[in-house]
């Protein structure tokens, strides 16, 4: 790729996506949200300082992902603030304080684990992709019962409904995508 623009190397990077279905759900393959085929460097830091350059970090005590493709970013963004990180796991330690949720995705149903998030705590939440919202709303929900204040949650790449609907559900939430993208004819477009 040739340096420049963040969002065009972004936006770039998803063109040509490969698409495989699980029943009836078009499921993009991408390195942000898969881990393959091979990510360009490139399109990691351009992710990051999308993210980075977008929020007031002195406002901010802790980033937060969960496990597992919303790693990468979490590393890439908590290197470059210099802010703490925590990853919500698919599976439990038994830690004191750990806070269960059930989520479902687009083609599965799960549960992660919360740990060491504070209430008060004012955190960002950074993570790959947002189809459906079923990730994120009950997770979203749970750190709000907790006491945690959301400052930002910021998603590379939007695809489907959720970010929308949960907008118009919880407007008090600061949820955002980086690009929108759609599965048409069997391929990846950027939507506007």
């Amino acid at each position: 790729m040739v340096p420049g623009d963040p969002l065009t190397i972004l936006q770039d990077s998803l063109r040509g996506a490969p698409i495989i279905w699980k029943g009836d759900y078009p499921y993009f393959i991408h390195p942000i949200s898969d881990g393959i085929p091979r990510m360009d460097a490139e399109v990691l830091r351009a992710t990051r300082d999308l993210i980075v350059s977008s929020i007031d970090w002195s406002e901010v005590d802790l980033i937060v992902t969960v496990e597992a493709m919303g790693l990468p970013l979490l590393a890439a963004v908590g290197d470059a603030t210099g802010k703490p990180t925590v990853v919500i796991r698919k599976r439990s330690y038994g830690m004191e304080g750990e806070v269960r949720v059930d989520v479902a995705t687009g083609y599965s149903q799960s549960i992660v684990y919360i740990n060491d998030i504070k209430p008060g705590e004012r955190v960002v939440i950074v993570d790959d992709v947002i189809s459906t919202g079923g990730t994120l709303e009950p997770l979203l929900e749970r750190l709000e019962s907790m006491g945690v204040i959301l400052h930002d949650v910021v998603v590379a790449i939007e695809k489907g409904e959720g970010r929308e609907r949960l907008n118009r559900e919880r407007p008090d939430w600061p949820l955002r995508s980086l690009v929108r993208i759609d599965i048409i004819d069997g391929k990846v477009e950027i939507i506007d």
